[in-house]
């Protein structure tokens, strides 16, 4: 399964920050599935490297929830319970929520338009099946005003989570999905133009719970 992987990494990481980036971008982008091993041995002849530094990103793989590390058993990309969803998207919640209601007073007219611009643009993608554009698009939607909160210590933490979660909320870019979070969206933009806080803040919780829904129905199927 490696071998298929495109390494296009910045020379001047270290080689246990190369190895992180290939393997979470891997996994993020679907080419690993869930439950799959990611082996050791490949990733050595792959790299030219002993295991050494294949172990230590693994360490901060595991630590960021991508991978679990199992005794004889090697690194299994992480799978996904009804459970984790629903604490991703409580914290989801908490977190975007309060941004908006900081972002309400500040975002400029220039990002209100780029919101906008945004939206737009994941329901041209939408239209043209691109989920992986779509989810994209969404995740920069949301980040125009995680920004613009001023915190970034929070942008930072919901960056993270985002990433973790990325490759099982593509079921969310699917049409007859997406739709319900353009409009949202649109409401979302209306209640930052007017400055309304306590309007921004219960919507983007609107939109989490939305996001939360989709996700355990679609679990429950499996």
């Amino acid at each position: 399964m490696l071998e298929k992987l495109k390494i296009q990494i910045d020379n001047h990481l270290t080689l246990r920050e190369k190895i992180v980036e290939t393997v979470r971008n891997a996994i993020v982008n679907g080419q690993i599935p869930a439950g799959a091993r990611v082996a050791e041995p490949e990733l050595a002849d792959r790299f030219g490297i002993s295991r050494t530094p294949i172990r230590e990103a693994f360490r901060q793989l595991e630590s960021e929830g991508f991978i679990t590390v199992i005794p004889r058993k090697g690194a299994i990309v992480a799978s996904l319970s009804a459970k984790d969803i629903s604490d991703f998207y409580d914290l989801k919640m908490v977190l975007e929520g309060y941004a908006a209601r900081c972002a309400a007073k500040v975002l400029t007219a220039k990002e209100l338009t780029k919101m906008e611009a945004v939206n737009r643009q994941m329901e041209a993608a939408s239209t043209k099946k691109d989920l992986r554009k779509v989810l994209s698009l969404h995740n920069e939607f949301h980040d125009i005003f995680l920004k613009s909160c001023g915190n970034e210590k929070l942008h930072s933490i919901v960056q993270n989570m985002v990433m973790q979660f990325q490759r099982f909320r593509l079921i969310l870019a699917m049409r007859g999905k997406i739709e319900g979070s353009i409009r949202q969206h649109r409401e979302i933009i209306d209640a930052f133009r007017k400055q309304d806080a306590d309007l921004a803040e219960s919507l983007v919780i609107k939109n989490a719970q939305y996001g939360k829904k989709v996700l355990l129905r679609e679990l429950a199927k499996e």
